[in-house]
């Protein structure tokens, strides 16, 4: 058992008053008594994992998986003209970005737009394939929509669109 001192006097005997569970259910919240001076504090309790972790729409937490990472983006450069050094390198970069964050917990959206921006530099058919799945486009209008955005950008770029299939 771990004891916790109390801030004000240092005793090392306090006791827990009240607890309670955050509302995602990743900490808990603990008020501590003193046992020699009554000072009364907060504790919180967070897990600390060494490995990243994703958290799921469903809000499931599970940890991050690179294969999986990498498989999605294997279907949506399917027949593209992108190197397996391509998709190495983009797996690496979202990786090595996700890694910098403060936290070991990210949402699943937050991989997906990374993953999002990066394959949109890469290949456009590529971005327009894994944004369909990734954002469960629901009909017709929302393709036409994100196409429609692709084919914008690179006419403001100036360059004409790739029709290469």
């Amino acid at each position: 058992m771990t004891t916790m001192n109390c801030p004000d006097c240092g005793h090392a005997r306090t006791r827990v008053v009240d607890t309670e569970t955050s509302a995602d259910g990743t900490s808990v919240r603990r008020r501590r008594e003193c046992a020699r001076c009554e000072f009364r504090f907060t504790t919180y309790e967070r897990p600390e994992w060494e490995t990243l972790q994703v958290k799921k729409r469903s809000g499931d937490i599970e940890p991050f998986d690179r294969q999986k990472l990498r498989g999605g983006i294997e279907r949506a450069v399917e027949k593209r003209p992108v190197t397996d050094a391509d998709v190495t390198a983009l797996v690496d970069d979202v990786e090595a970005e996700l890694e910098t964050r403060d936290t070991r917990i990210v949402s699943s959206r937050t991989v997906g737009d990374l993953v999002s921006e990066r394959l949109r530099d890469v290949d456009q058919v590529a971005y327009i394939r894994f944004v369909s799945v990734y954002e469960a486009f629901s009909d017709p209008e929302e393709f036409l929509r994100e196409l429609d955005a692709v084919l914008s950008d690179e006419l403001d770029d100036g360059e004409p669109p790739d029709t290469d299939t």
